[in-house]
């Protein structure tokens, strides 16, 4: 029972005593302090995945009544499923690595202690909203994601860049929260709850409801969804809100790390996993969500073959996977795609973390125009580097082989549409991601030293705090995708029917002629056979926190896809990678000449499909003039010009006029004094009605 509580609560102690007492005591008092804490939370996280997920024993966690109001009541409770197991398991893993790391990399800043506490912070609300029981609590957790997200984007506030960049990451938010709250509210209003165990068991109940929303007739499963999913949209930066994720590189390395890895970014994908109960029942919205993870994981592919700061490149990275896990949950690949959240958050963490390395080695540069001829002088950045673009690239036998593959073999086994849209969208971006992580591995580390003497001179290594969390990420990195495959990919335990069979035979003739200590010896070996068998059981492994409709099962029909599907994406990240080595390193004035024939589309691609420029012009500038004109106008002429300033104008010229009165002759002051007594009486006699009395008295005369 502890164990939950510890996993989400001890970053938040954290933060609070790293926040309140350091100044006081320390940047050693706060690292010492944060770090510990979310080693903690990691180790109750990794026990939890043992007796949650291998024991079967998903529970809830009570902490409080929360919201108590006439009839509604939320009680605040930790719900410990399967799925918020594996997500707790990835934040607080990469976590811990991350605030480790944040030792070194931050060593000269004069902020660590605010920094290490923005960073348990961050950790605590995204534990919050995986662990939440009830839609309200999940959105809790969103809504501090996002603060903590603009407190460490726009951490180094004093940089211009770094400000607008969280000012723009927390209003492209707001829009799609709003999106979030609308779905929210039409939850509730639909099944009367907010609790996620009474909408889901309702759900069958509800499929033919219809709900008005703004005057239309629209099935009511599917507007939740879309909703719902217009909030992952924004968190997860999908195509039309992405455009504050490469923004978002102004914060220090260790940001990027933790909000586009393991954290912020998959909140969409926890999302819609989350509520896999609903969209079953929502197949057009289903629809939605797998062309829009298609079109992202391709526009991003495009933008990462032109970029040039590395954090950039591996940032629109991120985007372009995120795109493959929703278009595997717009085919109800839900396991598919939390599988590849999981390597995703290992390999792309390393591969940020290793960024920051190279950044720290080359005295804080990023453009890679500027590298080159490094890898001798940082051969452990060098080689961590290489494990992250393998994983990155698909290559067999790395993480995201096995999980991208999954996605791509799922997509296809749909049978659908979309599903074989979303593929084919897939392998141009897997051919695009193999290209620019080569790209990014030859420009930084091979050929001639491209920097100035003095950046060269002082190329080094960076300090063991920050080498071992990157040896941590890079087991991830490689192994996660193999030990965890049959989980997620839903392959039975290799035992056949017929030899099961025999086994039994044998089990029940060795317990006739066992003895009492025997027999317990037995029974316990076969149980924990049991327990492995059925954790590599994709229903098993996510229990009932994700649901998926027997027809809808493209996971389990992607073990039966033809061949070349298969194959298809290790071809072309092989000829990915062959192009790169091609244009980078053995014919270098190939990208140049590219450039040239195909300028029209190398400026589309490097300008980001003029997003941001559009953006500025539709939305900025037209919210600017607007408030320029609300401001002039509305505030300036109509409300200051008739309120306080047209008052006190007209108390000016009427004192004017009363002024010119004032003159100083006694028979003025009289005269005045004679009109003020008539309109006395005069007012006086028409309040006491005698003016009603003059037609009777001229009557009796």
């Amino acid at each position: 029972m502890i164990l939950g509580y510890i996993a989400v609560f001890a970053p938040l102690v954290a933060f609070l005593l790293a926040g309140i007492l350091g100044r006081k005591c320390g940047d050693k008092f706060s690292q010492f302090v944060t770090c510990t804490a979310v080693l903690m939370a990691a180790a109750a996280s990794v026990q939890l995945f043992f007796t949650v997920i291998l024991g079967s024993n998903p529970h809830t966690l009570p902490v409080m009544t929360w919201i108590s109001s006439g009839n509604f009541n939320v009680d605040w409770a930790l719900r410990v499923d399967q799925l918020s197991v594996i997500m707790m398991c990835v934040i607080n893993i990469v976590s811990s690595c991350v605030h480790i790391y944040s030792i070194g990399y931050m060593s000269h800043d004069e902020s660590k202690s605010r920094f290490m506490a923005y960073l348990s912070l961050f950790t605590f609300a995204m534990l919050m909203l995986v662990s939440a029981d009830n839609i309200l609590q999940l959105f809790f957790g969103w809504e501090g994601v996002g603060l903590a997200s603009y407190l460490l984007i726009g951490f180094w506030y004093h940089k211009d860049s770094a400000t607008a960049a969280s000012i723009k990451a927390f209003v492209v938010n707001r829009v799609g929260d709003l999106g979030l709250l609308l779905g929210i509210f039409t939850t509730f209003i639909v099944f009367g709850t907010i609790q996620f165990d009474g909408i889901f068991n309702a759900v069958t109940d509800h499929t033919a409801d219809r709900f008005d929303f703004f005057g239309y007739q629209i099935h009511a499963l599917t507007l939740i969804c879309v909703l719902l999913f217009v909030g992952a949209v924004g968190k997860s930066a999908q195509l039309g809100l992405h455009t504050w994720l490469p923004d978002a590189m102004e914060g220090p390395t260790p940001v990027s790390a933790l909000i586009h890895a393991a954290t912020m970014v998959t909140a969409g994908v926890f999302l819609v996993s989350r509520f896999s109960p609903v969209f079953e029942y929502a197949p057009d919205a289903l629809m939605i969500v797998c062309v829009f993870g298609a079109f992202t994981a391709f526009v991003a592919a495009t933008i990462g073959m032109t970029q040039f700061d590395i954090k950039r490149v591996i940032a629109y990275s991120t985007m372009s996977q995120l795109g493959y896990m929703f278009f595997a949950l717009g085919v109800s690949a839900y396991s598919a795609a939390m599988f590849h959240l999981v390597t995703h958050a290992f390999f792309k963490a390393l591969l940020f973390l290793g960024a920051g390395s190279v950044i720290h080695a080359m005295s804080d540069e990023q453009d890679m125009r500027k590298m080159g001829g490094i890898w001798k002088k940082i051969p452990v950045t060098y080689a961590m580097m290489w494990i992250g673009s393998l994983a990155l690239a698909g290559v067999p036998f790395f993480a995201g082989y096995y999980s991208k593959d999954l996605i791509l073999e799922s997509d296809w086994a749909s049978d659908s549409p979309v599903g074989h849209f979303a593929y084919y969208m897939g392998i141009a971006a897997a051919l695009m991601t193999a290209f620019y992580s080569w790209r990014l591995i030859i420009m930084t580390f091979h050929g001639k030293p491209r920097a100035d003497h003095h950046t060269m001179d002082h190329v080094h290594e960076s300090p063991l705090v920050m080498i071992v969390p990157l040896l941590v990420l890079a087991v991830g990195a490689i192994f996660s995708g193999s030990v965890l495959y049959g989980g997620f990919a839903g392959i039975p335990h290799q035992k056949t029917v017929e030899s099961k069979a025999t086994e039994i035979d044998e089990i029940e003739s060795e317990m006739k002629e066992a003895t009492q200590d025997q027999m317990e010896h037995i029974i316990k070996s076969e149980s924990a056979d049991a327990i492995h068998e059925t954790v590599w059981n994709k229903e098993a492994f996510f229990g009932k926190s994700i649901v998926v409709l027997p027809e809808h099962d493209s996971v389990a029909k992607a073990h039966h896809v033809e061949k070349w599907v298969k194959l298809l994406p290790t071809i072309v990240g092989a000829v990915g990678i062959f192009l790169a080595y091609l244009a980078y390193m053995f014919i270098p004035s190939i990208p140049a000449a590219m450039v040239r024939i195909f300028k029209p589309l190398h400026i589309l691609f490097f300008r980001k499909w003029f997003f941001d420029e559009l953006y500025h012009i539709v939305f900025v500038k037209t919210a600017a003039a607007l408030g320029t004109f609300l401001w002039k106008r509305g505030d300036g002429q109509v409300i200051d010009g008739l309120g306080p300033n047209g008052v006190a104008a007209l108390s000016q010229k009427v004192s004017t006029v009363l002024s010119k009165f004032q003159t100083g002759f006694v028979f003025q002051y009289a005269f005045m004094m004679m009109i003020g007594l008539m309109v006395l009486v005069t007012w006086v006699a028409h309040a006491m009605g005698l003016f009603d009395l003059i037609p009777q008295f001229l009557n009796m005369r």
